[in-house]
């Protein structure tokens, strides 16, 4: 954007592409294969996301949620969920576009030939900004399809991953059905059992929280019949909605959950009455197989919290420049100013960490020799830091905007309810702590990875700049690397202390390891003659990590370059 006041009074109508001059710079950095590969095709998906998709959400939340229609004709049971028309429409629109197909075409590899899921993440990124009830089963699809390509039998590879990644609008959409009502995150103590017959496996049991309830193919952990108890008596079977003679599978919504948000998501308590299931995994590996899915979703539930950050910042943005209040635009007075400075950088810090998540997945598929763990330790911190930010930026965007906000008339309104959904989805924080404590107190070297990552990025820091702060940044990262440092020592010699501390941990190593990316983009910038990111960089590391006193501190370089810093406009120095 040219000039602050460019910002529209709501981000509808907009390219939610082309005006993301900070997702661009990052791909240019980054994922050049990504801008020159699939540009076009994610402009026009940006127009569309900006346009139609978000009409249509807010026309499904308000006025046209899912229904469940649980009777026939003849009064039998049926659990048929009935939807809006355009939800159904643009949710296979968003396949037709690409949004989990592409990775699989030629044109979707990446510099080493091998597939690149950059882009659908990036379109990920985008459809939350503007419907989390569409992103959501995008996000189930591009999991099940992804285990589909890596995990299956070849034979059940063959028949069922062709009809998830078709781009003509037929796509079959996905679902991960592992929670239960008794075990929630313990998957290890389902109870739905798996009969072996001679055509495939019968499922029975009960799915307590299955999103995406209209999935055309869905997969979900069962104990085959005499396996042993816990996680390793699991397998992961595939489930399709409709069997090969066209019927419908025995399975059956007996509810949909009421939500405080994702209306327009079909969530059900899903009776599975002996329906036809494949086998994709035998026990011991079922889990691991669920669990290779969920931790796809992860780095949707990644992008998606960034991307739930930008409408927020936008509608803000937006609102703050053409409202007047006392006599001119609210924008113009400090308070406001340093709010949208603050949802600015827990926005790019989100982007930073999200994608770096991306990466680290498409590094590893390029090459299964290099280590996961990183990939593993990255989607840990980028899954609980985004998804703490989008809630504190959607609250945030409902109280700029004020009483109005509060209403459904208003695009906050919406987001603010959905935003609540990043906590919980594909593990709440105490979950994402617990994989980090598998990654840096046990046998696997997460804490060495991470302070090599940070550490790096530290010694590529300039050491003069004019500006009055740099050192402070510096010294202020060095600190809290070195805290990190002491802190994974202090755990690898007393692991008994990581279910206490596993959560400080988490928020230490994720501020840090945001904090770290904004300032090695603010490097790359600088080369370029740019400070603005700098600026960015440095009001995150003094008020987040250094916990600055906003008060008795000086002048915030970035505020003093508001408007520039607001706009993506370049700041020399």
């Amino acid at each position: 954007m040219s000039d602050a006041a460019d910002y529209p009074r709501t981000a509808r109508g907009t390219n939610f592409f082309e005006t993301d001059t900070n997702l661009i710079r990052l791909l240019e950095r980054r994922a050049p294969h990504v801008l020159e590969t699939h540009e076009g095709r994610l402009s026009e998906f940006g127009a569309w996301v900006g346009d139609d998709l978000d009409r249509q959400a807010e026309y499904t939340d308000r006025f046209a949620p899912p229904r469940l229609d649980p009777y026939d004709i003849d009064g039998n049971r049926t659990g048929r969920v009935v939807f809006n028309p355009d939800y159904l429409a643009c949710h296979a629109e968003a396949y037709r576009r690409g949004a989990v197909g592409l990775a699989y075409l030629p044109e979707g590899q990446g510099p080493t030939g091998a597939p690149s899921h950059a882009a659908c993440f990036t379109m990920g990124y985008m459809l939350s900004q503007a419907d989390i009830s569409i992103h959501c089963p995008v996000t189930m699809t591009g999991a099940v399809a992804h285990v589909l390509d890596m995990a299956a039998p070849a034979p059940v590879r063959g028949r069922y991953l062709p009809e998830m990644i078709r781009m003509d609008g037929k796509a079959l959409s996905g679902g991960t059905w592992a929670t239960e009502q008794h075990g929630g995150s313990d998957v290890g103590a389902t109870t739905t059992r798996a009969e072996q017959r001679n055509d495939g496996y019968r499922l029975h049991g009960v799915k307590w929280f299955t999103s995406n309830a209209g999935a055309g193919l869905a997969m979900a952990t069962a104990r085959p019949d005499g396996a042993e108890p816990g996680g390793k008596g699991l397998g992961c079977y595939l489930v399709p909605s409709r069997l090969d003679d066209g019927s419908p599978n025995h399975q059956r919504a007996r509810r949909l959950k009421e939500k405080a948000g994702t209306r327009g998501l079909a969530t059900a308590e899903l009776d599975l009455n002996g329906c036809f299931a494949v086998e994709l995994a035998p026990p011991p590996d079922g889990l691991k197989v669920m669990m290779a899915a969920l931790e796809y979703s992860r780095i949707h539930n990644a992008v998606g919290s960034a991307g739930l950050l930008r409408r927020a910042f936008l509608e803000s943005a937006g609102w703050a420049t053409h409202r007047v209040a006392f006599g001119k635009p609210i924008r113009q007075y400090p308070m406001v100013q340093d709010q949208l400075l603050d949802m600015q950088m827990e926005l790019e810090a989100a982007t930073a960490l999200a994608f770096e998540s991306v990466l680290a997945f498409d590094a590893h598929l390029a090459d299964p020799d290099v280590s996961g763990d990183w990939l593993r330790l990255a989607t840990a911190l980028a899954k609980y830091r985004t998804a703490e930010q989008a809630v504190t930026g959607c609250r945030q965007a409902v109280e700029m905007v004020g009483g109005n906000g509060y209403t459904d008339e208003m695009a906050t309104s919406r987001f603010y309810r959905d935003c609540l959904v990043v906590s919980v989805w594909e593990g709440p924080a105490n979950i994402q702590a617990l994989e980090l404590l598998r990654l840096v107190t046990g046998k696997r070297p997460g804490d060495q990875m991470f302070l090599a990552r940070v550490g790096t990025i530290l010694s590529d820091l300039p050491t003069r700049l004019q500006e009055p702060v740099v050192e402070d940044v510096s010294a202020i990262l060095e600190g809290a690397l070195e805290e990190c440092r002491a802190a994974l020592s202090f755990l690898r010699r007393n692991p008994e202390q990581g279910p206490r501390h596993g959560r400080r941990l988490l928020t230490l190593m994720a501020d840090t390891l945001a904090a770290a990316l904004l300032c090695e983009e603010a490097v790359a910038e600088l080369k370029w003659g740019d400070r603005r990111k700098w600026l960015v960089a440095s009001r995150f590391v003094l008020k987040v990590l250094g916990k600055a006193d906003p008060i008795t501190a000086d002048i915030d370089p970035a505020s003093a370059a508001f408007d520039a810093v607001l706009a993506y406009e370049p700041v020399e120095w």
